[in-house]
């Protein structure tokens, strides 16, 4: 019995052991300038440390021209009136051309408009079949209509989002009743204007940036699609009115397993916001009874970035939280009775994530194991930081921590490369498959700086991609709920917007499937109800799901 005992240990082991040095072949090659992506960030600073500068910029992932290769949108700022630096600056968009290489399209796509902006987040609003663009900013935020043939035209004004002037930071498309209609959660920071910029200082004598809290907060707007291309300002009767909240982060996410979105807020200085849909069309907030508002000795922490994802398939989805240097990373594991426990201290993830200050933060499963892995964007916000605290950088590198698949989670930063891993001072990040190889690729901006676009490379287990397309359900699909099986194995993810900070990840789901060369079913429950289930699915494939009509499409992947 022993000796069986035994066998079976050393054979774990020796599983383990694979599986880790298989994990450390996946690299990640920075292709930004050979890709064709030439961009760097304006901020507006021009010495005053206005507070606005720090924070930006996010990206998105978009296929505006559905030609099933992910286009990238970089959120760009502007020099401050008065303080002309950079000239003009607007957001740029660069279509996939399919063969590795990016173009500019900017000027001809109508999104050349100078705003200073921060996020950004897709969805196809009016279900035509072609997605949109919401750009968050420092005062007016924007709703780009697309229209079909390569082209954007702004509808802010006519949308019925014109007028608040607000400093909007992460945003995201959400059917939170279930109409079939996108409606739209916009996170708010804080009560600041060029006027009311106050003064702040890390020694005594140089001004530097300030913490929020010098500054008044502002409620997120909840923003109900109306379904004729107009939108109403639902925040007080939906139950998200509140205006302590300085929020720079949200996720969707169904946390109790009803069938309805929830919202998630994270906070700067401030409790993080859960919004439990009560299936009304309105929302009761929950954070404080689910374990999430605080951090577990009661202190509200600066909460940045946020995801949500079954990261131990248990069923539920558990959260991750990035938080300012000297806070760690919070990882709240789904109890699945309504409560989250941060597991983020006990884990290599707190440990690890200590001293620096995460932004773009999401699950995302990097080597195709069938487990989500942690990406953290880091970087300060206070370029003069180490000279006041010598333990932390201006400039810090990433975090990426690989699923061990048993709860735990170990740090391979330095095993993918070193430009990966290079210091950086980052903002948003995305990922996306720009290469159709079944590899999820990543998109990492810097404030003031370039972006990285790191090509997913040497990995050798396999996928199997889903796009879905709903008709009674939103056109996304936002919202449904994907479950793939194989063998003993059982995943599954939510399509969603949001998450990350000010940015948007693209609008398909990534199981991985190990060395499986095929998934015994999967099956799509719907917002509006409808259950669609298909079997024996080849893996190596991205397949499209139309509601109620089951696969339309196959691609394999390497194939235009």
């Amino acid at each position: 019995m022993m000796g069986a005992v035994h066998r079976n240990l050393l054979l774990a082991l020796l599983v383990a052991a694979g599986t880790m040095a298989h994990a450390q072949m996946v690299t990640f090659r920075d292709v930004t300038a050979q890709s064709g992506i030439h961009f760097t960030h304006n901020n507006g600073a021009f010495g005053k440390k206005w507070l606005p500068e720090t924070m930006g910029p996010g990206c998105a992932f978009i296929d505006y021209d559905n030609d099933g290769f992910p286009d990238i949108l970089l959120v760009n700022g502007q020099d401050w009136p008065g303080h002309n630096k950079n000239g003009a600056t607007t957001p740029t968009l660069y279509h996939n051309n399919g063969n590795g290489t990016f173009t500019d399209v900017t000027k001809k796509s109508g999104l050349d408009i100078s705003l200073f902006g921060l996020g950004a987040t897709i969805g196809d609003y009016d279900n035509d079949g072609f997605d949109d663009i919401f750009i968050t900013a420092v005062g007016q935020s924007h709703l780009f209509h697309n229209n079909g043939n390569g082209t954007f035209t702004d509808v802010t004004k006519p949308a019925g989002l014109w007028g608040p002037n607000e400093f909007s930071t992460s945003a995201a498309w959400v059917d939170y009743d279930r109409d079939g209609k996108l409606d739209l959660v916009v996170a708010n920071y804080v009560q600041w204007s060029e006027k009311s910029d106050l003064y702040c200082t890390l020694d005594g004598s140089h001004k530097s940036y300030c913490t929020p809290e010098s500054y008044k907060g502002t409620s997120a707007r909840l923003w109900h699609n109306l379904g004729n291309g107009k939108f109403e300002d639902a925040t007080e009767k939906a139950g998200l009115n509140e205006p302590t909240s300085k929020s720079l982060g949200v996720a969707i996410l169904d946390y109790n397993n009803d069938g309805w979105p929830d919202i998630l807020i994270a906070n700067d200085t401030q409790p993080n916001k859960l919004y439990l849909n009560k299936k009304n069309g309105s929302f009761e907030e929950r954070a404080v009874s689910a374990g999430v508002a605080f951090s577990e000795d009661g202190i509200a922490r600066a909460g940045m970035g946020v995801d949500a994802a079954d990261y131990d398939h248990s069923g539920n989805a558990s959260l991750i939280i990035s938080n300012f240097s000297n806070q760690m990373l919070s990882l709240y594991h789904n109890e699945g009775n309504g409560l989250f426990v941060d597991e983020a201290a006990r884990s290599e993830v707190g440990r690890a994530t200590l001293v620096t200050l995460g932004f773009g933060c999401f699950f995302f499963d990097y080597d195709n194991d069938g487990w989500p892995d942690i990406f953290v964007a880091d970087g300060h916000i206070e370029d003069q930081i180490e000279s006041v605290q010598k333990r932390v950088s201006y400039a810090e590198p990433p975090h990426l921590f690989r699923n061990l698949g048993n709860g735990k989670f170990q740090e391979v930063t330095e095993k993918v490369g070193t430009a990966f891993a290079a210091p950086k001072v980052a903002r948003g990040a995305a990922y996306a498959d720009i290469n159709n190889d079944g590899a999820l690729d990543l998109l990492v901006m810097t404030n003031a700086g370039s972006p990285h676009l790191y090509l997913n490379q040497g990995g050798t287990n396999r996928s199997l991609r889903v796009k879905l397309v709903g008709t009674k359900s939103n056109r996304d699909g936002i919202g449904a709920v994907v479950r793939v099986n194989a063998g003993a194995d059982k995943q599954w993810m939510m399509m969603k917007t949001g998450s990350s900070y000010l940015s948007q990840s693209e609008l398909v789901l990534t199981f991985g499937m190990g060395t499986k060369n095929k998934a015994d079913s999967l099956e799509v429950d719907w917002p509006s109800g409808q259950v669609d289930k298909l079997s024996n699915i080849a893996t190596g494939q991205t397949v499209t799901i139309q509601e109620a009509k089951g696969q339309i499409a196959a691609r394999a992947y390497g194939k235009m």
